[in-house]
């Protein structure tokens, strides 16, 4: 028999806790135990206004730019065929229920029908539901498929059905109502009821309530995102322009833009992301919209940082960075994305050379061959998502570092600050940043001594010890040359780009000379157990790090030679300078 399982890790909001319905002996849920959990906890559906068709907000009054709606056939693959008729099977098996008034209409909305119309693989599904909520859908489904016929029918095998999961609904991360979702098929598919969405100027979380499809359409960011594929009429519903707009590869917004942004400011970021990622352009009389004043003040006003880091993230993860980085710069955005909110008199870097690093960025991602500057210092995706947040923050370059305190702490550098608090970027990335503008400008003085062939250079222990202390400041040394270059970058111009790209390679060419690019993983050869023994058995103080440290110079000087006693020599010699006790 098929198994349909409850994740027991959410509790759903219908009065039934989540170790109540696991009280059942057996994972598997009859048919009878939803018969009488719908009966004891029916889902109280959202009120539709009657005779209201008009869009409360102050903004909506405005037309929507199409109100016609345009159709087109979709051709779906087997395995989307098969979700399909299981879910419209699911809807018959409801209406044939007579337990509510209207019947059930079901449509695939938003990205999936996007991506499958410009051929992109998805798996992801939102199915919108006219008149219940995606949990109550969900439970008849569950029910459904406890019948063996229909297990038969739509031949589900075991697995092929996963854990259904309900998501409460959580405004400040744009979860305006509950969501249930299921694996199915190989898809996860979401189940939501159709909205309508009423904003207040004072937040960008709205009042919902359950709409048509056009209310459901109009509430949406982008034209190309509020078309849905009709699973009963098999085609898809455009109530917005948005087949044509997806075949011009142009953005608009359903509504008219300032409402639109005025509304959710984040909308404008998101926009940003599909341009980017889709390769598409932007509406004129849309950019001009996003870059209005009171959509800019409710950017910083209404939108969490959390949200905005996300999308900075997609962005910066995306197809193409630069041209997220690219629009943001145009419409004069940096200053209300890349900042600390959390200080109003900050000094704020100049932007105006910020083109130069993005451009310059891409062009050594695009120049990336064995050898190059960016397949030696970016080596995995994650580091390629540091290194376009590294470009983002580049022009905090700009501004020096915050002074110690009295008790000689270091404070963070203005753009950890930012990527910290602005956009909320995690741990690992913020550490990277803070060892990165800690240590550009010491690393763009070891290549000047490089160029200039000083002496310097060919000390092996001296030049290893650099690179390791860079790396334990920020956990990738690699990534603090990058930034080195990109803001030697900002200030380059064209006809001397070759000659920055050539010094800089040989910065890299003359630590791979010297075997150094992977000092940081260099295994010290004696530890402090070792030391302390060699020297009499001695207590461990404040001598051990510096006499360590001794050791490593020998082992970097005497690369492959691992007789510990000489290098534990070399610390005896220096005793008095290392200020170690006697035993």
């Amino acid at each position: 028999m098929l198994c349909l399982f409850i994740s027991p890790l959410k509790v759903v909001s219908t009065g039934i806790c989540a170790c109540q319905i696991l009280q059942v002996t057996t994972p598997v849920i009859t048919a009878n135990t939803f018969k009488r959990k719908r009966k004891f906890s029916s889902y109280p559906l959202m009120k539709r206004k009657e005779a209201d068709s008009e869009l409360t907000s102050p903004h909506e009054k405005k037309k929507p730019r199409v109100t016609t709606m345009a159709t087109q056939r979709l051709q779906l693959t087997a395995q989307e065929q098969r979700l399909r008729r299981l879910l419209l099977d699911v809807a018959n098996f409801i209406d044939e229920a007579k337990e509510l008034k209207e019947k059930i209409e079901l449509r695939f909305a938003g990205g999936w029908v996007r991506d499958r119309l410009l051929n992109i693989p998805s798996h992801d599904i939102d199915t919108a539901i006219n008149s219940l909520t995606g949990v109550t859908f969900c439970e008849y489904m569950a029910e459904f498929i406890t019948d063996p016929a229909n297990v038969e029918k739509h031949n589900i095998n075991e697995g092929e059905i996963g854990r259904l999961h309900t998501i409460a609904k959580n405004p400040e991360k744009s979860k305006h109502l509950e969501t249930t979702t299921v694996l199915i098929f190989g898809f996860d598919v979401d189940f939501v009821n159709l909205r309508k969405e009423t904003y207040t100027d004072d937040s960008r979380n709205p009042q919902v309530e359950f709409g048509t499809a056009e209310e459901d359409a109009l509430r949406r960011d982008a034209t190309i995102n509020a078309m849905f594929y009709n699973l009963k009429s098999d085609q898809v519903e455009d109530f917005c322009g948005g087949l044509e707009h997806l075949k011009a590869k142009l953005i608009k917004t359903p509504l008219e833009p300032l409402t639109t942004f005025t509304d959710d400011p984040l909308r404008v970021l998101r926009l940003i992301r599909f341009a980017s990622r889709l390769e598409f352009r932007i509406d004129p009389e849309t950019e001009v919209a996003m870059t209005d004043p009171a959509v800019t003040q409710a950017l910083m006003a209404k939108i969490t940082r959390e949200r905005v880091g996300i999308e900075v993230e997609k962005m910066l993860k995306g197809k193409d960075p630069r041209a997220a980085l690219r629009l943001i710069d145009r419409l004069g955005l940096y200053k209300f994305i890349f900042i600390d909110p959390t200080v109003e008199t900050v000094e704020f870097p100049s932007t105006t050379n910020w083109s130069i690093v993005y451009e310059f960025l891409y062009e050594l991602k695009s120049n990336e061959t064995p050898g190059s500057i960016w397949k030696g210092l970016v080596r995995s995706e994650d580091a390629q998502f540091a290194a376009w947040v590294l470009a983002a923050l580049t022009p905090w370059s700009t501004i020096p570092l915050p002074k110690p305190t009295a008790a000689g702490k270091q404070l963070p550098p203005l753009p950890t600050l930012v990527a910290q608090k602005g956009v909320k970027l995690n741990g690992k990335i913020c550490d990277i940043v803070t060892g990165c503008f800690r240590n550009f400008q010491e690393i763009t003085s070891l290549r000047d001594s490089i160029l200039k062939k000083e002496p310097l250079i060919h000390e092996r222990d001296t030049l290893g010890m650099m690179v390791r202390r860079w790396d334990n400041q920020g956990k990738n040394w690699r990534l603090q040359v990058l930034l080195a270059v990109l803001v030697e970058s900002m200030t380059t111009n064209e006809s001397n780009k070759a000659t920055l790209l050539s010094n800089w390679q040989q910065f890299i060419e003359h630590l791979e000379g010297l075997d150094l690019m992977d000092a940081p993983s260099l295994k010290p050869l004696v530890n402090g157990n070792e030391l302390r023994k060699a020297l009499g058995g001695i207590k461990a103080g404040i001598w051990m790090k510096p006499a360590l440290d001794v050791c490593l110079e020998w082992q970097l000087r005497n690369l492959g030679n691992e007789n510990k006693e000489e290098a534990i020599e070399e610390v005896k010699k220096r005793k008095e300078e290392l200020k170690i006790p006697s035993a």
